[in-house]
């Protein structure tokens, strides 16, 4: 196929995902792939001298349009997966994996890029294009260019292998979820909040049947957990949602086997590239020196978090007791019960709030926040969609009388059908002053999974939900903001994976600010903004149970830091886990609990023996806002553009092209303290 009929190889813009097919994938891969490997054939070949230059010339062009419509692919099968096109992804995705571990480990493509660093001329590199350089080397180590001969096939193998493992055990989780559902009647859906019940019965009534459709999905499932007053439904649902992908659904879905066989080829890895855990060659790009580091990191949290965690279950328990009728706390009576508390103490409900955060009038909040305080403008932009509900916009930064595209990016906030659970940032597109001197843009992907609008009305986010969007969109402005031209440092590329959230979690603190949450809302009926009142309720209630939720986190941390770190523990993965709940929880799921079954992050995501890096960053992100916070007595308040513009110049538009511990004391002129993350969790002594 040529350009003209296969939308995957148009690179004259943005991706053509309306004209996008499954039967597209593997002629597009055909071509793409045959080009990269003859551009790695010409990089390595004397034809390419050992010059910056003239390897990226040659080799980045070529690369980046792989890695754009594969991204493109990749996107889609996340975002509106059918079996179709699932069965085009899989069948590529060995071929994909198979050219990357080649390309990562290429022998005469490391020795150029050695060749490159012993020159003369690297000591002149511009700081960015030698940070990318150092990376590159360091990144050719772990890929395994200095293996030899059996040593270098085993490595491909284990990659290929991973890779596989990694996608069985994302979709077991998404047709585990999907493959779930149950009618219920209005009775038993009691206290259940009237738009959700009503986006269940347009779900049951699309299906041709009658009663209210119960999913596991997240928009769903949550108010349940929350709302509904009869228990047995509630454990229905809870059983079904952390059992998920286990032995207690169908074998064919059961991720059991796919974590077994992930951290072994994991330990395989690290032991073949000189390591003696996973858990120590996951950390070698990353801020943390070594496991035993992040270990004491947690545990020290876990100390300081756990008089207020068993403060705030002794409550919660005696609480129900009392006024539920609830004798004995079960696993599907915690969300239930610490709504109905969080009510009685604060006298209000989330479903109060939620009626205030109408969709349209918190995204013109946030692009508020974001073009005063980084000095950017927001507005819409036209781009071929995935789905009717996509939106598309671009960001500008004025330039005398006019103004320069900064970024574009794509946002798909709703939950539906083949899409997968949660929120994150995706690239669509990087950064990069390309070899014929033009310069890329970036873009990116902005995806949530909120619930969609009904009955003609504008959705209604939780704040939970508003703050998911802030956080997603912090890495969005990390990715668009970056103004280094190397591609492989610019936006979050070359950021060290437990820094790479400082900005996602700094922007969630906009949201508890009541200059900020005033403007950015309006009461879905009569259109008043949040009253001043309630919004002082909800930041009474902001550290509610903070430290049952930091143990919960330091908890799934230690499991996955021990899963990698461990000797033998692929062999006991349960009781591993078990041993942690024993050291650091104060409230144990139930026996038949398969949380791990579908913990996506360290399976599937990217976050194996990295999870701890949401803690860690938000000891970055909570003291970063301090600077914000002492700048608040000035007119703008926590709006100040002077900080913001410190932000901005050395944090985001910095991106990788520096160690983030730099950018943070650029930032802050010192180095990060914990203090600031205790006293705005309330876990300060």
């Amino acid at each position: 196929m040529t350009s003209d009929l296969n939308p995957l190889l148009d690179f004259s813009g943005l991706p053509r995902f309306d004209a996008i097919r499954p039967e597209h994938v593997a002629p597009a891969l055909d071509v793409l792939l045959a080009e990269a490997d003859a551009a790695l054939q010409c990089a390595t070949s004397d034809a390419t001298p050992a010059d910056y230059d003239a390897l990226s010339s040659v080799l980045d062009v070529a690369l980046d349009r792989l890695n754009r419509a594969w991204g493109a692919v990749n996107h889609l099968h996340g975002v509106a997966d059918t079996p179709e096109l699932r069965a085009a992804y899989t069948a590529q995705l060995p071929r994909v994996v198979e050219f990357q571990t080649r390309l990562g480990a290429d022998e005469k493509l490391y020795a150029k890029y050695k060749a490159i660093a012993a020159s003369p001329a690297a000591r002149d590199l511009a700081p960015a294009r030698r940070r990318a350089l150092d990376n590159a080397l360091r990144d050719f180590v772990l890929s395994g260019a200095e293996l030899q001969g059996e040593a270098r096939e085993t490595f491909t193998k284990l990659q290929d292998e991973q890779a596989e493992w990694s996608q069985k055990f994302s979709e077991h989780i998404l047709d585990a979820t999907d493959g779930w559902s149950m009618l219920a009647t209005a009775e038993q859906l009691a206290g259940v909040p009237d738009d959700v019940i009503a986006a269940m019965r347009a779900a049951a009534e699309a299906d041709g049947a009658d009663g209210y459709k119960i999913t596991l999905k997240f928009p769903v499932y949550l108010p349940v957990m929350q709302y509904a007053t009869d228990r047995n439904l509630r454990e229905t649902v809870y059983t079904a949602y952390v059992t998920r992908a286990s032995e207690f659904g169908p074998p064919e879905r059961d991720n059991a086997e796919a974590m077994q066989r992930l951290l072994d080829l994991r330990q395989q890895e690290a032991q073949l590239l000189g390591y003696r855990r996973y858990a120590d060659l996951s950390l070698v790009p990353k801020m943390a020196a070594s496991p035993e580091e992040v270990l004491t990191f947690l545990r020290d949290l876990a100390k300081r978090a756990r008089p207020s965690a068993e403060a705030d279950l002794a409550e919660l328990a005696d609480f129900a007791r009392r006024e539920l009728g609830i004798d004995e706390l079960q696993a599907w009576d915690m969300s239930f019960a610490s709504e109905r508390l969080k009510e009685a103490r604060y006298a209000f409900s989330e479903q109060d709030v939620k009626l205030y955060f109408t969709e349209p009038k918190v995204l013109e909040g946030l692009f508020g926040i974001v073009e005063k305080l980084f000095e950017v403008t927001i507005r819409p932009d036209e781009a071929p969609v995935w789905n009717e509900g996509v939106r598309f916009f671009r960001v500008e930064r004025p330039v005398g009388d006019t103004t320069r595209l900064v970024g574009q990016f794509y946002l798909d906030p709703y939950a539906r059908a083949g899409k997968r659970s949660g929120a994150w940032m995706g690239d669509a597109r990087n950064r990069w002053k390309r070899p014929d001197g033009a310069l890329q843009t970036p873009v990116a992907y902005l995806v949530c999974n909120f619930a969609a609008p009904v009955d003609g009305k504008p959705a209604l986010l939780t704040h939970d939900d508003v703050t998911t969007l802030f956080h997603e969109f912090g890495h969005g402005l990390h990715h668009m903001l970056t103004q280094v031209d190397e591609i492989a440092v610019s936006g979050i590329s070359g950021v060290e994976w437990d820094a790479v959230e400082l900005p996602s979690q700094f922007m969630e603190n906009f949201c508890w600010e009541w200059e900020v949450v005033r403007r950015m809302t309006a009461h879905v009926d009569s259109g008043e903004p949040l009253p001043r009142a309630l919004f002082d309720k909800m930041l009474a209630a902001k550290n509610f149970q903070s430290g049952l939720q930091t143990l919960r986190q330091v908890e799934f941390s230690l499991i996955d830091m021990r899963l990698h770190a461990d000797a033998g523990s692929s062999a006991r993965i349960q009781a591993l886990a078990d041993e942690v709940r024993e050291e650091v929880a104060v409230v144990r799921p139930p026996t038949f609990n398969r949380f791990l079954n579908s913990f996506s992050h360290i399976f599937s995501g990217g976050y194996s023996a990295g999870y701890y890096s949401y803690k860690w960053a938000e000891v970055l992100s909570a003291d970063a806002w301090s600077a914000f916070e002492e700048a608040a007595n000035g007119p703008d308040g926590v709006l100040d553009v002077a900080t913001g513009r410190r932000f901005r110049e050395n944090v985001l538009e910095v991106g990788g092209s520096r160690p983030a511990l730099d950018s943070f004391v650029a930032f802050r002129g010192r180095a990060p303290t914990i203090d600031a993350l205790l006293r705005h969790q309330g876990l300060a002594a």
